[in-house]
């Protein structure tokens, strides 16, 4: 057999394990993508909690890299502090080990053998894929058909190297990796930095080693090269970044370069001390798996004491300081370009940015009012330039949610995207509202103009109706609760019936001439500003009601179809 009979199909079987992997990523994320923000927002400054769920976090994703990636982000938009990243991360070297016994587990439980096990789980994926209404379903199915790829695509890299049992080329490149440790450690962390995954990478270890020709001597030097290779892509994904996002991918590097020297020196003095025999051994796919375990849990027991250390040391590579920590916030507080690898968490950040626009035009409408009883320029002034802000972050927040509408993410999930769009739109127009209230302001003080007493008492009535009904809406957003949602309705309905009252009793007062023509036009826009905004208000409430009717649909329409 030719090497092009033996390299193709592997290259295929790499395609295949990668994209199995990938889809089977994706429906567990969809599947338990708001635990795992649950989880991710319970961190706390507990190191060893931040190791669990860091180790939690990347069982379920199935991914190291995008664990760190995730890590960046949420440094970089001021979410996490470093100490928080520094002890997920030792997690995420933990829970990466989880693919491995995956594939693995057919040394130990021959029926969950690929070649048994890959048909049948892509078959019923299949079929529950086509006869499955319900998208919580359909998200299991994409994790049982990708978790079938994943095995075919190993067993068929397997059955494509299996030949190379018999070259002597193959054994003797092995052999030389085993007895050069630095050979053996630099083939690990190119070809995982190559492709970008440690898994991938520990695939193309494991279906060697199903062919006998891997060492165990080489394949611990190769294991230890995986776990430094795999740091490109928080490297990577820190460009651009703060520098304080930045020093997440210099920590991961620095983990795993000090538990590679550590565990290299044991491993040497071992090999060639104490049992020289043992590296000659070949290698079985479960031994692989064990050893990855060991290697990371031991490595993270090693780093607990000196994560500080490191923390520091990524800091001054980075020329990060306390000062730098204590920089002015970057525009956007909650969103992050990192965190759309995981579409729930950054719907969740996304939430939270609109949330904070919304406080933003809040306030803006409360100071506009100041500015109207007090005629303040400079409350006027701090309307105008708050209303830059809340603009720049319409265009970013609705860039952002644009993206991940693009994403492949669930029917329910694309509708609260959609429910934010329309929610930063309102939000929009309120700021608008706010502005126009303060211009209002400032052509009665440059104009002398005055409301009378009996028109600021029913303005003020008013007012207090339209706070309440923004305010509630924010709440519901916010929280999600419906009866927020419900206040603002009531509240609306008030602002409405006092549009119409005031309006009228104000024409009354022009026709008797109690208020001059000039603070008259002033009056009507004032309430015609501030029933828009309640109009804005509902809106907003609305689409709380909408998603919360949506959910008890989905789950009535589960309910019926598990009856």
């Amino acid at each position: 057999m030719s090497y092009a009979d033996i390299i193709i199909p592997f290259i295929g079987g790499l395609a295949l394990f990668i994209y199995g992997m990938n889809i089977m990523a994706e429906g567990l994320q969809n599947a338990a993508g708001n635990r795992m923000k649950q989880v991710l927002e319970a961190l706390t400054q507990n190191r060893l909690m931040g190791i669990a769920l860091g180790a939690l976090v990347t069982a379920i994703i199935q991914s190291s890299s995008a664990t760190t990636v995730m890590i960046v982000g949420f440094v970089n938009a001021g979410l996490m502090n470093l100490t928080q990243a520094m002890s997920v991360i030792m997690g995420a070297n933990i829970g990466t080990t989880a693919t491995g016994w995956i594939v693995s587990s057919g040394e130990w439980a021959k029926f969950l053998e690929p070649a048994t096990l890959a048909p049948l789980a892509v078959m019923i994926g299949v079929i529950l894929l086509i006869t499955s209404k319900s998208q919580k379903k359909k998200e299991i199915s994409s994790v049982i058909i990708g978790f079938g790829i994943l095995f075919i695509g190993i067993s068929t890299m397997s059955d494509a190297v299996y030949p190379l049992r018999e070259s002597a080329l193959i054994v003797e490149a092995f052999s030389t990796l085993g007895s050069n440790p630095i050979l053996g450690i630099l083939t690990g962390a190119i070809v995982t930095a190559i492709i970008q995954s440690s898994s991938a990478s520990q695939g193309i270890l494991l279906s060697l080693a199903a062919t006998g020709v891997v060492p165990v001597n080489a394949a611990v030097y190769i294991i230890m090269g995986q776990n430094i290779g795999t740091c490109i892509t928080a490297i990577l994904s820190g460009i651009g970044a703060s520098k304080n996002a930045k020093c997440v991918g210099t920590m991961h590097l620095l983990f795993n370069i000090v538990g590679t020297i550590v565990f290299s020196i044991f491993a040497i003095f071992y090999f060639r001390q104490i049992n020289p025999a043992a590296g000659d051994l070949s290698i079985n796919q479960t031994m692989i798996s064990a050893i990855h375990t060991l290697f990371n849990i031991g490595t993270t027991l090693i780093m607990i004491p000196l994560s500080n250390v490191i923390i520091h040391i990524a800091m001054k590579i980075n020329g990060v300081s306390e000062k730098t920590l204590a920089e002015k916030e970057p525009v956007l507080l909650h969103m992050d370009e990192r965190m759309l690898e995981t579409p729930s968490i950054a719907i969740d950040a996304a939430r939270k940015e609109v949330v904070r626009m919304g406080l933003l035009a809040e306030e803006n409408l409360q100071l506009s009012v100041q500015a109207l009883n007090k005629k303040d320029h400079e409350i006027i002034e701090k309307v105008k330039q708050q209303e830059n802000t809340i603009d720049q972050l319409c265009d970013s927040i609705s860039g952002y949610l644009v993206k991940l509408c693009s994403l492949r993410i669930s029917q329910k999930e694309n509708d609260q995207v959609i429910s934010l769009l329309n929610a930063v739109s309102d939000m929009e127009r309120i700021g608008d509202h706010a502005e126009n209230i303060a211009e209002l302001a400032e052509t009665m003080t440059t104009e002398g103009v005055t409301f009378s007493q009996s028109a600021l008492d029913e303005l003020n009535e008013m007012l207090q109706a339209t706070y309440s009904s923004y305010s509630n809406a924010l709440k519901a957003l916010s929280e999600n609760k419906v009866s927020f949602a419900e206040e603002t309705v009531r509240y609306e309905a008030q602002v409405d019936q006092y549009e119409r009252k005031l309006r009228a009793s104000h024409i009354n007062r022009l026709s008797s001439h109690e208020c001059n023509t000039q603070s008259g036009i002033c009056f009507l826009d004032m309430l015609t500003n501030l029933e828009r905004v309640s109009d804005h208000a509902m809106n907003i409430a609305q689409l709380v009601l909408n998603e919360q009717r949506e959910d008890k649909k989905y789950h009535d329409e589960t309910l019926i179809a598990n009856v």
